[in-house]
This record gives structure tokens, C-alpha cells and sequence, in this order.
């Protein structure tokens, strides 16, 4: 049995990943922890989902317990993505300057990866176990292309300067 590399850069991968950053409009601080608060749950779930699949990974394992692994954990990033995006949308609009561009990059931001998600999980989901080879192959490919995609989607908090943001992300114990 061919060992599961491939599917180790997907783990390596969600290890790795985290938004910079920790309608109506809310001062920065409660902005700020609005934000957190809708983040938390979304980063404990795919340490979780990364951790379990790991664990999964690591064992000698079938393409066939391979796809049904990668579906789970793939599927599992897109609802908590999704429900992360939500929060952040439910927070509103910072009174800062250019508050409206700020809240709708992180949603954008999380509407990207939740999507990014949801074209790997539909890619394995499509892939044939067999032959082996062939099938860990196509999970490369889906994982780079993962990869790409989840890249484009981070947030890039250089472009949404705000002092008193930065200022409210900082202190907010939700937030650390």
C-alpha cells in the first residue's frame, strides 16, 4: 500500500492556516470581538478536523478510506468556514474608515476558503480509488489546487489599515 504523502501536504496544509486578523456598524472593539468570537469555533474545527484526519492518515489506509477521510475532513472545513463567515457578517460594519471595505474582506475572505473547501471535497468525492496510483496522483493535483485557492482568499490586513482596529484586536482577550 502506497503511504498517504499527499495527504499529508492537505494536513500540513490546515495546520498551517489561519486568518491574520484574528448591516450595522459597531465600534472598533466590539467589532473586534464579534470577529473573534466567529473565528474561534471555525479555527478549533479544522485543528480538530486536521488533527482527526491525521491520526487517520498516518495508519496504512485504502484509497477508499483515504477518499472517505478527505470528504469528511474537506466537507468539515466548508460548514465551519461557512459558519465562520456568517459570524463575521453578523458582526457588521466597524465605525472606522472604510469600515464597509474592512467587514466585506473578511467575509470575502471566508466565502473563498469555505468555497476553495467545497471544490476539493466535490474533486475527491469524483476521484476513483483505483488504480492507486492514479487516484493518489489526483489527490495531489486536488490539494494543490486547494492550496492555490485558499491563497487567493487570505485576507491581506495590509491593505485594511486601521489603527483603531489593529488597537482592538490587540487587546481583546477574544481575540488572542
Amino acid at each position: 500500500m502506497r503511504p498517504a504523502r499527499p495527504l499529508l501536504i492537505v494536513v500540513s496544509l490546515l495546520i498551517g492556516v489561519s486568518l491574520a486578523a484574528c448591516s450595522h456598524t459597531s465600534g472598533p472593539r466590539t467589532w473586534a470581538v464579534a470577529v473573534c468570537t466567529a473565528l474561534a469555533p471555525w479555527r478549533a474545527e479544522i485543528g480538530t478536523l486536521t488533527d482527526r484526519t491525521q491520526e487517520q492518515m498516518t495508519a496504512e489506509t485504502t484509497p477508499a478510506q483515504a477518499k472517505e477521510n478527505l470528504v469528511r475532513l474537506f466537507a468539515g472545513a466548508e460548514t465551519a468556514s461557512e459558519q465562520a463567515r456568517a459570524g463575521v457578517e453578523r458582526a457588521g460594519v466597524p465605525d472606522v474608515d472604510n469600515g464597509e471595505q474592512v467587514a466585506s474582506s473578511f467575509t470575502a475572505s471566508l466565502t473563498g476558503m469555505r468555497d476553495a473547501y467545497a471544490r476539493a471535497r466535490g474533486g475527491i468525492e469524483g476521484l476513483a480509488t483505483s488504480p492507486q496510483k492514479a487516484f493518489y496522483d489526483q489527490v495531489t493535483v486536488v490539494v494543490q489546487k486547494l492550496q492555490q485557492e485558499y491563497e487567493r482568499s487570505e485576507l491581506d490586513t495590509g491593505k485594511l489599515s486601521s489603527v483603531e482596529l489593529k488597537q482592538a484586536f490587540d487587546e481583546a482577550p477574544e481575540c488572542r
